[in-house]
């Protein structure tokens, strides 16, 4: 993505006019398109047993996936790294403020209740925010795998080829791009560097996994298993609505759903994810208002895990949901104390922080 692009997504009005011109496309296809009593049949048929194997492998998946990001923070944080259940509870706080609020907050919120846990490491903020980076990137491997499988196993429309192809080109250079960024991190003087080349350095440190062979491929191999048991998930999901398409529809309806929900424009995307998993279910035979039932079953699947363990984590942590929607302030806050400490102004950055009043 150029930076121009990345500029114009980042603009507040490009993104209203975005969210209201999706908005209104999705409603009119929830509108005009399925009938909402067959919708609502669906329910009654829905195999709650299957439902708690899909409830079942989305936990497992969670698992997965946050033992992944410990072993990115254990080549980051260097010595006594947090032990496991700190990680995988802030893990779970981030998971429920990406399903209930707009934007990409939980990568912060997972930060923020983390750094909670290390008051006393110098520089733990910036750090932890390239283990998310780093952490991140280990989910293009999945999903190029994810792709290929789709290409040459699912029923997907011709000009969908092309998209899929520009999803793989894209996540093979951020993928080299993190790998050289991480490149002599661990062997800059941090502590040599200005405030703002500091916070940059410890982000870099962040991604120092991408130079470690062995723990860097056990992170790319439990976001992998990640990734497959949600393909399970969202396999088993689709018996309990009756639908019996296969584990390569189940693998289409992952990524259709991930790609709807790239730019979050609304607390899940709700709608917008029905329809893009109603349309290609079709090919495979799928009534477009099933269709619709299963989209929004699916989802309700996956966020009662997320909503379901970061509630608990969020009480364990002694935080509000309020807290929550702070983070972005919190965010600005620690980098400026990160700069002030460096500075000698470290009252006025604290000052800052506690102006943003996130606990900790």
């Amino acid at each position: 993505m150029t930076d121009r692009a990345l500029r114009l997504l980042q603009n507040r009005w490009f993104r209203l006019v975005l969210a209201i011109g999706v908005f209104v496309g999705v409603g009119v296809a929830l509108w005009l398109g399925p009938d909402w009593n067959t919708v609502g049949g669906a329910f009654q048929d829905v195999r709650w047993s299957w439902v708690a194997v899909a409830i079942a492998i989305n936990l497992a998946s969670i698992v997965f996936r946050s033992i992944a990001w410990k072993l990115v923070i254990d080549q980051a944080v260097d010595p006594h790294p947090p032990r496991y259940h700190l990680v995988f509870s802030a893990f779970s706080v981030g998971l429920l403020a990406n399903a209930a609020l707009p934007g990409r907050i939980g990568e912060l919120a997972r930060v923020a209740v983390l750094t909670r846990r290390m008051k006393h490491r110098r520089g733990a903020w910036p750090t932890l925010v390239g283990t998310v980076m780093s952490h991140r990137m280990f989910d293009l491997i999945p999903i190029v795998l994810l792709v290929l499988y789709v290409l040459t196993t699912a029923k997907i429309p011709a000009w969908a080829y092309s998209i899929l192809v520009i999803v793989v080109s894209v996540g093979a250079a951020m993928f080299i791009f993190a790998f050289f960024s991480a490149r002599g991190a661990k062997r800059m003087h941090i502590d040599a560097l200005g405030g703002v080349r500091r916070v940059i350095a410890l982000g870099r440190q962040g991604l120092a996994v991408m130079h470690e062979p062995l723990p860097a491929a056990g992170a790319a191999f439990f976001q992998v298993m990640g990734w497959v048991a949600q393909v399970f998930a969202v396999y088993t999901a689709m018996l309990a609505f009756g639908i019996h398409a296969g584990v390569p529809a189940a693998a289409l309806v992952l990524l259709v759903m991930n790609v709807a929900t790239i730019i979050p424009l609304w607390p899940g995307n709700i709608g917008a994810v029905q329809v893009a998993i109603a349309i290609p279910l079709v090919s495979y035979g799928v009534a477009y208002a099933d269709g619709i039932a299963f989209g929004f079953g699916l989802q309700a699947v996956e966020a009662s895990v997320g909503v379901g363990i970061g509630l608990i984590f969020l009480a364990r942590e002694g935080l509000s949901f309020a807290s929550l929607r702070r983070m972005p302030s919190a965010a600005d806050a620690e980098v400026q104390k990160q700069q002030g400490e460096q500075a000698g102004e470290r009252p006025v950055a604290e000052a800052t922080r506690e102006r943003a009043r996130v606990p900790g």
